[in-house]
């Protein structure tokens, strides 16, 4: 696929991604919003809270790993059916929420469709860079950060009305099943390939540079994650400022985020590895900055730093496993990445529970800043040992440490060798060939003949 056509194919990628991102940050803003809501719906204490929350990744793993698999089977349009299974189960859930067992359920529900459709959206980005050779992968995550920043913000606005806490659910559901119908109508039916993916391939994708990738997302999302749900906190209990300015600090840190991702078209020539050291190292600085901050107006300068370091990392990361993989294996792929740097998400709010309880919310914000130094330690070793350095990636279109190609460069050769074959005569008579024989030999004295 080259010219007009992969321009075409990448556009339909990029417009149907970027519908799907839009609807799942919606649904995750108004969830971020609506907790106090269904906490008192459901009745229960914050620590059986935080038992119920457990079970959206206890849901969310396993759909990951097995929907990498669906969309190499099946193709994209499993990231339809998962869209729009999310705004569906969402709203069901916290309808039905209204004790601890039926909300746990209902959230180990929320979780599998979530998983199952954050890889699918990724697989299909994915592509979509691939094709382009832009950073399509950070833009779409830009969205959204930026669906997640509007919606919870519109559904604060309208939590003091009198209306259910389902309300602002079934609006995202609709919105949900208005881009899985959108997905449906314009993303191909088979696999992101040009050919539906074999039951068996020989030249399957090794799982080890996989996991050593997805370590490195982990260690990014747990900093981002970290931030993002204690940043509130933080700002109330040790910079003792009121809950309405508290709530100003994780805003703070998501626009960056999305402000960040929406404007990163500047580093498209960046080699990966420069941007996730930079990264890390504004991650460090913004943490330590927090740390040290003897007001909000300082911590809020931290958070932007913070924000702006982590917003590139995991699309980053994401776009450099992107280009090295084949098309028949790129849903597995995303999926053992994103699988494993989403328990890095997980434990990300935890790994700063346990310091905070330990030596107080000011350290635990230097552990934080720790991970992040971590992530920079570790980024070059483990992008060689992956097959995915600077060594092995010059260009958008750059081979893996085995020497297999991307599907792109692929089909580009395979093209230019159809258009040769079409463009060639099936038999040259002997004229013909007496008349290139001269031609050559007169090029090679370099008398230039004519080529009409």
């Amino acid at each position: 696929m080259t010219g007009p056509d992969s321009t075409t194919a990448a556009r339909t990628l990029i417009a149907s991604a970027s519908a799907a991102f839009a609807a799942f940050g919606a649904f995750w803003g108004v969830w971020g919003a609506s907790i106090p809501r269904v906490q008192q719906q459901a009745g229960i204490t914050a620590g059986q809270l935080g038992l119920a929350l457990l079970f959206v990744g206890v849901g969310a793993l396993p759909a990951m790993l097995l929907t990498g698999r669906a969309l190499d089977r099946w193709g994209p349009k499993v990231a339809a059916a998962a869209i729009t299974a999310l705004g569906a189960i969402g709203a069901g859930a916290v309808s039905a929420g209204r004790d601890l067992p039926s909300l746990c359920s209902g959230l180990g529900l929320i979780g599998a469709a979530s998983g199952a459709a954050d890889v699918a959206m990724n697989a299909i980005i994915g592509r979509a860079e691939n094709l382009t050779g832009r950073p399509v992968i950070t833009r779409a995550h830009g969205v959204f950060s930026a669906a997640v920043v509007l919606s919870s913000l519109t559904t604060g606005l309208t939590s003091a009305t009198a209306l259910p806490p389902v309300t602002p659910f079934l609006a995202v559901a609709a919105l949900c099943l208005a881009a899985g119908l959108y997905m449906l109508r314009t993303l191909p039916s088979t696999q992101l390939g040009d050919r539906p993916a074999p039951h068996r391939t020989a030249g399957r994708s090794p799982i080890a540079p996989l996991i050593l990738m997805g370590v490195l997302g982990a260690l990014a999302f747990a900093s981002e994650n970290a931030h993002q749900s204690w940043a509130a906190v933080y700002a109330q209990d040790e910079l003792h400022t009121s809950p309405g300015l508290a709530a100003i600090a994780p805003a703070v840190f998501a626009a960056t985020v999305a402000i960040t991702r929406l404007s990163i078209g500047t580093l498209a020539s960046a080699p990966a590895r420069r941007i996730i050291l930079a990264g890390a190292l504004a991650d460090a600085a913004g943490a330590i900055l927090i740390a040290t901050a003897p007001s909000l107006f300082i911590a809020a300068l931290g958070l932007v730093v913070v924000g702006a370091g982590t917003a590139v990392l995991f699309p980053t990361l994401l776009a450099v496993v992107s280009r090295h993989v084949e098309e028949s294996h790129r849903g597995r792929a995303t999926s053992i990445v994103t699988t494993v740097s989403y328990i890095g998400f997980l434990l990300g709010p935890v790994y700063v529970g346990q310091w905070a309880d330990a030596a107080g919310l000011r350290a635990a914000m230097i552990a934080v800043a720790a991970l992040a130094v971590i992530l920079f330690a570790l980024t070059p070793a483990l992008l060689r040992r992956s097959g995915f350095g600077p060594h092995t990636q010059p260009a958008m279109r750059a081979t893996t440490k085995t020497g297999a190609v991307s599907a792109y460069r692929r089909e580009h050769r395979n093209g230019l060798r159809a258009s040769r074959k079409l463009s060639a005569p099936l038999e040259q008579p002997s004229e013909a060939r007496g008349l290139r024989r001269d031609r050559l030999g007169a090029k090679d004295q370099g008398e230039g003949a004519p080529h009409d």
